[in-house]
């Protein structure tokens, strides 16, 4: 089995999150979020009791930039356990 890089995992993943909320960021500057959200809750079955702020620039990149960090860590964590696994199964 061939290992997995964790740093290219990590960076995967780091942009699949940080992108997810980069999107999530967008949606709010663009005034959709609210209305998406209490659509997510609807067909959940919940009520809405969270409502969406005015965008700030500084709190979105701070919001990017902490989940693509975590993404990294994730990725590169899941990387390393996936090539012990398979390195102690051989």
């Amino acid at each position: 089995m061939e290992t997995i890089s964790p740093n290219k995992a990590g960076i995967v993943l780091g942009l699949l999150l940080g992108g997810w909320h980069a999107l999530w960021a967008a949606l709010v500057a663009l005034g959709w979020a609210q209305e998406i959200a209490n659509f997510i809750f609807w067909i959940h079955m919940i009520k809405p009791v969270y409502v969406v702020e005015e965008f700030r620039l500084w709190i979105a990149l701070i919001l990017v930039a902490v989940t693509s960090c975590i993404g990294y860590i994730m990725g590169s964590i899941l990387a390393a356990l996936w090539n012990w696994i398979h390195r102690s199964a051989v």
